[in-house]
């Protein structure tokens, strides 16, 4: 992104919005609006840093900011949606990850939910057995779904990370290829979420 691009932006606010835009999430700071120099008349949006960042022209009147923006966020929330797996599915892929792997863990969660979870990938409450899913794994590779929730899965049974569970995790076969993904996710996230120039502004 260039630098021309950091000149003004903001995360939205919901005084900036149409009344009858529903955007859920935006009190999170989930939506970050760029105003480009370099952009003429092209609006887009993309995910970055697990935010919604929509680039707009610079000249575009806050009338049609407050229009357009929305509706760019709804294209995104659409076609992530279609590729994301129900929460139905999430508790299937469960059982046969326990059952492919872990045949001995006969315990299945209650429920799985996706959650905006920006600190962890996954949370298992053993006591009630339910499991989160952070919602940045949204459109993730399948191996590295499948970890996460092959991860949470074995909390239904061992509630620490001891030795136990460590020698389990191991049998996932593309663990190393998992950690890697989702390692490289969060350094590009923190990379890319904040620079230094983007936190000034942020913080102004």
């Amino acid at each position: 992104m260039d630098q021309d691009d950091f000149d003004t932006v903001r995360h939205m606010e919901i005084s900036d919005l149409d009344p009858d835009a529903t955007l859920p999430g935006i009190t999170e700071g989930e939506i970050v609006v760029i105003r480009s120099t370099r952009r003429k008349k092209n609006i887009s949006a993309y995910r970055q840093g697990g935010r919604i960042v929509v680039s707009i022209p610079a000249r575009m009147s806050k009338a049609d900011e407050r229009a357009m923006v929305p509706e760019m966020v709804a294209k995104i929330r659409a076609q992530e949606a279609a590729i994301t797996m129900s929460e139905e599915a999430l508790a299937a892929r469960i059982d046969e990850l326990l059952s492919e792997l872990a045949p001995e863990i006969t315990l299945r969660p209650i429920s799985v939910a996706w959650r905006a979870m920006r600190e962890r990938w996954g949370s298992c409450t053993s006591v009630d057995r339910t499991i989160r899913i952070s919602d940045r794994l949204k459109g993730a590779p399948e191996y590295a779904l499948d970890y996460v929730l092959f991860h949470e899965a074995i909390h239904l049974q061992f509630f620490d990370h001891g030795a136990e569970f460590k020698a389990m995790l191991e049998r996932f076969p593309k663990a190393e290829l998992a950690s890697a993904y989702l390692d490289g996710y969060e350094a590009a996230e923190t990379a890319l979420a904040a620079p230094e120039a983007l936190k000034k502004l942020l913080q102004a």
